[in-house]
């Protein structure tokens, strides 16, 4: 039985070891024999990017597809992109927030949005048959330039109506692909000062946007007394923000704010993963929204998205989706979206956040070999009292415990949300015991 290839975000690996300038083209000649088209191809700013970027389009052209080279891009300008061309698919060179070392591969389809797994599946399925399109060498594929950063900026100012505000806006890039786009973006609307904004292979920061990689932007951000920080991870698909305190605000709450914003102006459906923290079905449900929940994973999101007609939807992660725009994650649009909410409030996020629904949030993640039974042990325990969509999940008045096997590791992770700090801590303990107790 063959491995697969793609995992919950694309196919990522240790650059030069994993994914190397051979693989690249193998795979690249089967994303290219199943799409048998026109596709685009855009990277990050790693080291090894334009080296699997060039390989990827070799593969490209050799089996007769003709190439779009956007160059460095967010991963959500070349969806946009795409979404507004009449290209068959697109492929980003990115390992989005993992470290620098890794790289990757994303595909997506020509309305910009993640392949769903069957369509992974042939691919996948093209890749170890080597049964690649034939071409002779008159009919080998052609590369051709697409500038696409003025376009994605001018769309997301278009579809946020945005305006000019007064606000003063710090951001951190993480010398990611965000470097050539949101300082532009974010000038049009704001008066702003960038941290990490030039290209780098190697960057000043590590490219995940989480608490303890963002010190100097929360320095900055209280320094210069900002209205707002915002930061990037290495593709540009997600964005953290910070209060003009310098608070580091999680992507659940970031997810509650903005569904909370556009329920006022308009009910309707949010959707959100199972790892979601309650205080954003709260905080919907108190602005009359109704929540729904689906596998962990964007794509997953923005397909129920699209079934339901929802009017907003995200990740708990940053990264959130905007159905008038595009069904992806949107860095660039959730920054203008925030923005332009203050101007409109004429407040402070810090007093937003106060109004939120409080919880405590306990992660912990249990190497287990055997995961998949021990996983059917837990169900067995725990009968119909939970919800299977993804893992198992199972709710109570105060929170709510998420138990689930990696895609990728030996080990089963364990989320436990409560009002009170203490208690979360005490029951990630109990599920942790009694995970290993089952493991052995």
């Amino acid at each position: 039985m063959n491995m697969p290839l793609f995992g919950t975000n694309g196919i990522r690996g240790i650059a030069n070891e994993e994914i190397t300038p051979e693989f690249a083209v193998k795979i690249a000649k089967a994303i290219g024999s199943y799409f048998n088209g026109n596709i685009a191809v855009a990277m990050d700013t790693r080291i090894s990017s334009e080296m699997l970027k060039n390989s990827v389009i070799a593969g490209l052209i050799s089996v007769g597809c003709n190439v779009y080279d956007a160059n460095i891009a967010p991963t959500p300008a070349l969806q946009y992109y795409l979404k507004n061309s009449d290209l068959d698919a697109g492929v980003i060179i990115t390992a989005s927030h993992n470290p620098p070392k890794y790289n990757g591969i994303k595909v997506v389809d020509r309305k910009g949005e993640e392949l769903q797994r069957e369509v992974e599946e042939e691919i996948e399925n093209i890749f170890y048959a080597g049964n690649f399109k034939k071409t002779s060498w008159n009919e080998i594929g052609s590369v051709y330039t697409a500038d696409i950063i003025d376009f994605y900026i001018e769309g997301v100012l278009k579809n946020a109506e945005a305006e000019e505000t007064k606000l003063k806006v710090v951001i951190d890039c993480g010398n990611g692909a965000g470097c050539l786009v949101m300082p532009y973006l974010i000038a049009s609307v704001a008066d702003v000062l960038t941290l990490n904004s030039e290209p780098r292979g190697l960057p000043a920061r590590n490219y995940e946007p989480v608490k303890d990689n963002l010190n100097y932007l929360i320095r900055t951000v209280k320094a210069v007394n900002a209205d707002l920080g915002i930061a990037y991870d290495g593709d540009a698909d997600r964005a953290i923000f910070i209060t003009e305190n310098g608070e580091y605000v999680s992507g659940d709450y970031s997810l509650a704010i903005i569904a909370g914003h556009k329920l006022e102006k308009k009910k309707g459906n949010i959707v959100v993963p199972v790892s979601t923290s309650k205080c954003v079905e709260e905080y919907v449900k108190m602005k009359g929204g109704s929540i729904l929940y689906t596998k962990v994973g964007a794509r997953n999101v923005a397909k129920k998205m699209k079934e339901v007609n929802a009017i907003f939807g995200g990740e708990e992660n940053g990264g959130l989706i905007f159905p008038e725009h595009q069904y992806c994650r949107d860095a660039g649009m959730a920054s203008i979206y925030i923005i332009r909410m203050l101007a409109e409030r004429a407040g402070k996020l810090s007093d937003i956040i106060k109004n939120l629904p409080k919880y405590y949030t306990v992660k912990e993640k249990i190497e287990c070999v055997e995961k998949e039974k021990v996983m059917e042990k837990i169900k067995k325990d725990i009968g119909g009292k939970a919800d299977f969509t993804d893992g198992i999940r199972i709710n109570s008045e105060n929170g709510f415990v998420l138990i689930r096997p990696s895609g990728t590791e030996p080990i089963i992770r364990v989320y436990v949300e409560r009002k009170n700090e203490e208690e979360a801590k005490r029951i990630a303990e109990e599920y942790k015991k009694m995970i290993k107790d089952l493991s052995k």
